[in-house]
């Protein structure tokens, strides 16, 4: 275990952070580059990820404290891309005209599994954060 993490972990048991917060700090943790010389030098930019993450911290005027904690697995992703080729090709027209309504044009019936890993492998590098003084979100991938 990294010496961050056990410090990570401590401020846990100590109450000093909470397990949201903990799994954050341990998140950026793994998103970090090791340092030059580590064992673990780039293979993490190897290891497949499993989930696109959305974390919402809040606060509302009228209900207090809002958080949000979404994992969303790759997996589920893929799943759905295999799951259109079974859409009947009527189907497929409407869905992807009702989606370009929505201002997103794309041919369902054209994505693969391939194409998928490709927007995939685009996730790996992709980290929004929006601080405002009354929410923080944060959207990446792990």
């Amino acid at each position: 275990m990294s010496e961050n993490r056990r410090q990570i972990l401590e401020m846990l048991s100590q109450g000093k952070i909470t397990a949201t917060e903990a799994e954050g700090l341990i998140s950026a943790l793994e998103r970090e580059p090791a340092a030059p010389g580590s064992p673990s030098g780039d293979t993490r930019r190897n290891d497949p990820l499993k989930y696109l993450r959305i974390v919402v911290d809040a606060q509302d005027d009228h209900d207090g404290p809002v958080k949000v904690n979404v994992r969303v697995p790759i997996q589920l992703l893929r799943a759905g891309v295999k799951l259109t080729s079974i859409i009947p090709p009527r189907a497929r027209s409407e869905v992807n005209e009702a989606l370009r309504k929505e201002g997103i044009d794309v041919d369902i019936g054209k994505l693969t599994p391939e194409s998928l890993e490709e927007v995939v492998e685009q996730l790996r590098d992709l980290q929004v954060d929006v601080d405002h003084d009354r929410a923080k979100v944060r959207i990446f991938c792990e």
